[in-house]
């Protein structure tokens, strides 16, 4: 339903069916739009909602972070709005724009009305204060294009965006939508496929034409790593991978990279493995799944190419240390841990430096039962065990500080992990044993 020749009893009805959905949203968020609302009022200006919590909202989707575009200064009604949490705003005054954090977790997203153009394809644009029609077209697809007022609830779709959503459809606002910014290929499929939607036939062309043109290649890499984060953190990144690679290709990630019928294969068994460890250990630290898609992706690349990958893109150092370890596993490494008669302290010994990111993705992909039970057996048994002794009782034994404490430490643990030792009495013996015979390891 577009706003365009809509007779005023549509308006109304359109109204009614806004109010009415906003009535069945979240307590939190009814508080938050309803001050919102007061504000805008008190204060005589033009506020509305925006984006995708209004798509999220038409749809029933459940969307829980406000944007809000101001025709005036957005970040001066942002400081308004913060003052009573009591909470400091993050503003980008060059942008126009503020977002408020709130203790709830909640965020709220505040901009003043922009305009946009582009000096060139594929760059950032030029940006300018402007009015709602402005901001709205300066969006990527119709349905991200919508907004609700909110100083009587009516609904503002200039492009029809409600009509696509109804439809099912993702269509861009104006036929250079591509090229000036080609991000907007992956988050056409991103919404494609979480949605289930479909990208209209003259979208597709365009989307198509700038595939070709190899656009993807001219953004800024930050850019492109930011838009395959959110693609990787979708609910099913399989089916937005294979829609991609159909549509534009990866070679925007590297010219070596090959994803093919096997990765897609490695992707399904990544889904299984992230939830198996998710329902078995749900009380260990949350996976970045995305990183473990990011391994499942770049498998066909060699750990040189991976490298190049994390600096092109700018990972973090962390996230480039997992994707590293995981090229850095030896065929020995796996041979080794696929031996039912491996001791529990070579696997603790081989897994304990890896992230559980690493972990998930060596467990999918050798499909060996031994090393899985394995790498199940370290999660459940071996990761995290601890010995009882300090090095107040080494200082006890007589012995002086230094290097030989962890190397005793590290004698007990294994024992442990064998199960050669099951208490403190047992680690004292075994360690007072090794005092007699000076073992190698007091060495030094």
């Amino acid at each position: 339903m577009s706003s365009r020749g809509l007779n005023l009893g549509c308006r109304q009805r359109c109204k009614e069916g806004v109010l009415k959905i906003l009535s069945k949203i979240p307590e939190e968020l009814r508080s938050l739009i309803n001050k919102l609302h007061k504000q805008a009022l008190a204060e005589n200006l033009k506020v509305y909602l925006v984006g995708g919590f209004v798509r999220d909202l038409i749809l029933r989707v459940k969307n829980l972070d406000l944007d809000i575009v101001i025709e005036g200064d957005g970040i001066k009604f942002a400081e308004r709005f913060a003052m009573p949490f009591g909470v400091k705003l993050t503003a980008h005054r060059q942008f126009g724009t503020a977002t408020v954090l709130l203790k709830s977790g909640l965020k709220v997203d505040f901009s003043s009305a922009r305009k946009e153009s582009y000096p060139k394809p594929a760059h950032l644009p030029i940006v300018s204060y402007g009015l709602l029609r402005d901001d709205l077209f300066r969006r990527d697809f119709t349905i991200n294009a919508m907004a609700i007022s909110l100083s009587d609830g009516s609904l503002v779709d200039y492009f029809d965006g409600r009509g696509d959503l109804v439809n099912k459809k993702i269509r861009v606002l104006h036929d250079l939508s591509f090229k000036d910014d080609p991000t907007r290929i992956l988050r056409a499929v991103r919404f494609e496929q979480r949605y289930d939607f479909n990208i209209e036939p003259k979208t597709l062309k365009l989307l198509k034409e700038a595939g070709k043109l190899k656009m993807l290649e001219k953004v800024h890499p930050h850019r492109m790593r930011d838009e395959l984060i959110l693609v990787l953190k979708e609910g099913n990144p399989l089916k937005e991978i294979r829609r991609i690679k159909q549509l534009a290709g990866f070679k925007f990630i590297h010219p070596n990279l090959n994803v093919s019928v096997k990765t897609y294969s490695y992707f399904k068994s990544l889904e299984k493995e992230v939830k198996w460890f998710n329902k078995n250990y749900p009380q260990r630290r949350s996976l970045d799944t995305w990183l473990i898609y990011l391994m499942g992706l770049l498998d066909s690349l060699n750990a040189g190419a991976i490298r190049n990958v994390c600096e092109k893109f700018g990972l973090r150092k962390g996230e480039k240390k997992r994707l590293s370890s995981y090229k850095q596993i030896t065929h020995k490494f796996i041979v080794d841990l696929s031996n039912s008669k491996v001791k529990p302290s070579r696997i603790f010994a081989s897994l304990e430096p890896l992230s559980y990111e690493t972990i998930i993705s060596l467990r999918a992909k050798y499909n060996n039962p031994v090393f899985k039970r394995h790498i199940a057996d370290f999660l459940e048994i071996y990761n995290g065990m601890r010995i009882f002794v300090s090095g107040n009782d080494l200082h006890g034994l007589g012995l002086v500080p230094g290097p030989q404490y962890q190397k005793i430490f590290a004698q007990v643990l294994n024992a442990k992990l064998n199960g050669e030792v099951k208490d403190k009495r047992e680690e004292l013996s075994l360690i007072r044993e090794l005092l007699n015979k000076r073992h190698p390891i007091l060495r030094g």
